[in-house]
């Protein structure tokens, strides 16, 4: 099975995506994070108050990560790649095939993303994404790829380990290789394909970073403009 050849492309092509909007997004950040900050390379703003989100903002967000149409768009996308690698050949080509591996790149997405936040809810965490406060391209980088392990705790916001979110990639892929994939997959294969799993996790959170949709955007109307719909701690981006 070639799947993660599959989602190592979709990574790329999610992080390609960003590059050319990267001298757009170096305005003033929308919310706390200092995390990101790399001394002696740019210049940072002060930190700002963390105020937790509301159950309201992380149960649209939940809605939106899980069933929005990025999730699908990205299943058709990495189904279509795995349809013309013959990705999983117990499925077959045609409609038929495809729908199977859409359906199945979904619901590793779905089960993913309804495991971060519901363990994040158990381990009173905030998986929401917070753009970094940091300018510069790797200052904001570092903290992208660092986020994807962590997240925000207490009522001050404190940056923690993220059990939730190192676990979710590899429960939605053992859910698929003990659901709906072949006997032949495994423990083994649930692994490396969680492997992935969380690579591309990490491409989202960079792809966050980097995005400008602009005011009138689907990522502004829907939350992840530049803030993933965290409450706004007093600064504009």
């Amino acid at each position: 099975m070639k799947i993660q050849q599959s989602r190592l492309l979709l990574l790329a092509i999610a992080n390609l995506a960003a590059l050319p909007v990267l001298a757009q997004s170096q305005s003033p950040p929308n919310s706390k994070d200092s995390s990101g900050t790399v001394a002696g390379t740019t210049p940072t703003q002060p930190d700002l108050p963390y105020t937790r989100p509301t159950q309201a903002i992380k149960l649209r967000n939940y809605l939106f990560d899980g069933f929005g149409p990025y999730p699908i768009l990205g299943a058709a996308i990495t189904a279509g790649i795995s349809q013309t690698s013959h990705g999983i050949p117990e499925w077959r080509q045609g409609a038929e095939g495809y729908g199977k591996r859409i359906g199945s790149d979904f619901g590793i997405a779905a089960v993913s993303t309804t495991t971060r936040y519901a363990l994040s809810e158990a381990f009173k965490q905030d998986a929401l994404y917070y753009r970094c406060e940091c300018t510069g391209v790797f200052p904001r980088l570092r903290h992208a790829v660092i986020s994807t392990f962590t997240a925000r705790r207490g009522s001050d916001g404190h940056r923690v380990f993220s059990f939730p979110a190192l676990v979710a990639p590899y429960v939605g892929t053992m859910a698929a290789v003990y659901g709906w994939y072949p006997d032949r997959y495994g423990a083994k294969d649930a692994l490396r394909m969680g492997n992935y799993n969380l690579l591309a996790y990490m491409g989202g959170n960079i792809t966050l970073e980097f995005l400008y949709g602009g005011p009138h955007s689907l990522l502004s109307r829907m939350h992840l403009n530049s803030r993933h719909g965290a409450p706004n701690s007093g600064s504009n981006r």
